[in-house]
């Protein structure tokens, strides 16, 4: 597929440093349209507004399955279908099991499955039931979803059990949906990320920024937003990448903590 056509919901695109944001860039850069949807309306708008008239920012919590398909809806009219989903709303839920002055909630791990593993699929799901009804090209395409996992759904370190469980689940369900997905000619699969410049880690000071870059192998430095947009771009163009998890980490194989 061309990403001069493409016609593309990103989740969690509001902030200018994160990586929906750099994927939306790349789909306009190309000639494509979008629709930046997140809960944070400032930032939604401030970023649609930089894209120009061929994106827009919708409002929407992706845990909502109802927020979830007016949104899906709104982005559709908007762009006159779609072709690409790429989720990139998430939390980071970081909390140890047994904490120093209690366990962790249950409403805690759930709050981040509920967004970052439930929202992928319910965005997916709503943005697969448009993409059916795409003219298929020479190749039977439709549409491509990516969705946003982790090196943590494979190393989690301590703490990171409800990331890491909400991470997983992404992984596990790429391939059962890519399969399900096949007969209608649409794609998906999950990118990985290692420890990339997003808006958590651009607060940090510059001393433990470069410390976490150094932690991976080649090259040594934080990810950067635009490397996984270029990612999604190569996955959009590549017909025969499908049911895949790609990590894109430098090589980084994360320790216990």
């Amino acid at each position: 597929m061309d990403l001069a056509k493409a016609k593309a919901v990103v989740t969690g695109a509001a902030s200018e440093l994160g990586l929906g944001f750099a994927t939306a860039s790349k789909i306009i850069a190309a000639g494509g349209q979008v629709a930046l949807l997140d809960v944070n309306d400032d930032d939604g708008a401030k970023s649609a507004a930089l894209l120009g008239d061929r994106a827009t920012y919708i409002h929407a919590d992706v845990s909502s399955e109802p927020d979830v398909q007016a949104a899906i809806a709104q982005a559709n009219e908007f762009m006159d279908g779609i072709t690409l989903a790429v989720n990139c709303a998430g939390v980071v839920g970081a909390a140890r099991a047994l904490g120093r002055e209690a366990p962790m909630a249950g409403e805690f791990f759930a709050k981040t499955v509920s967004i970052n593993l439930i929202g992928s699929f319910l965005v997916a799901k709503e943005a697969a039931n448009v993409m059916q009804h795409n003219e298929a090209n020479d190749d039977g395409e439709r549409g491509l979803i990516v969705s946003t996992a982790s090196i943590a759904a494979f190393e989690g370190q301590i703490g990171q059990a409800a990331y890491s469980a909400s991470k997983g689940g992404i992984v596990s369900m790429t391939l059962p949906l890519a399969r399900e997905f096949a007969r209608i000619g649409i794609r998906v699969n999950v990118i990985a990320p290692g420890i990339f410049i997003t808006p958590m880690v651009a607060g940090m000071t510059p001393e433990l920024q470069d410390s976490l870059g150094a932690q991976v192998p080649f090259p040594s430095r934080l990810g950067r937003p635009h490397e996984y947009a270029d990612l999604v771009a190569c996955i959009y163009g590549n017909a025969m990448i499908n049911g895949e998890t790609i990590r894109i980490d430098g090589a980084i194989r994360m320790q216990p903590k």
